[in-house]
């Protein structure tokens, strides 16, 4: 069963930076395009960056400039570094995986970002 874990959420002030993880497991994680995606009160869930098995990378014209996403196939894992963070980033953060041979995803269970003074 595949297996995604998030962490590196939390508060920091405007303009400071966070570095979100996801650790994948339970399966190979090379066949999987990655991606985060946040979801503030009230709103619905958007894509903020994604990431081919291959390594291409494409982000919401919101965070483009700011945010980097990335991975690291020999630890199964995602990242997400994100600068220059302001109020409106403040959201739950969630990592998901997507078999790039059946299309199936999943979901980790989110880590909050609070970007505040």
């Amino acid at each position: 069963q595949v297996q995604l874990v998030e962490s590196g959420g939390g508060l920091v002030q405007p303009g400071g930076s966070l570095r979100l993880s996801c650790v994948v497991s339970g399966t190979f994680f090379s066949i999987y395009s990655m991606a985060w995606f946040r979801q503030a009160p009230g709103n619905q869930r958007e894509l903020v960056a994604d990431i081919t098995i291959g390594g291409r990378a494409n982000y919401a014209d919101s965070v483009k400039g700011r945010f980097t996403i990335s991975r690291d196939n020999t630890k199964n894992t995602v990242y997400l570094q994100m600068d220059s963070l302001k109020p409106e980033d403040t959201a739950v953060y969630y990592c998901n995986a997507k078999n790039d041979y059946n299309g199936r995803t999943s979901w980790g269970q989110g880590t909050q970002v609070t970007v505040s003074s």
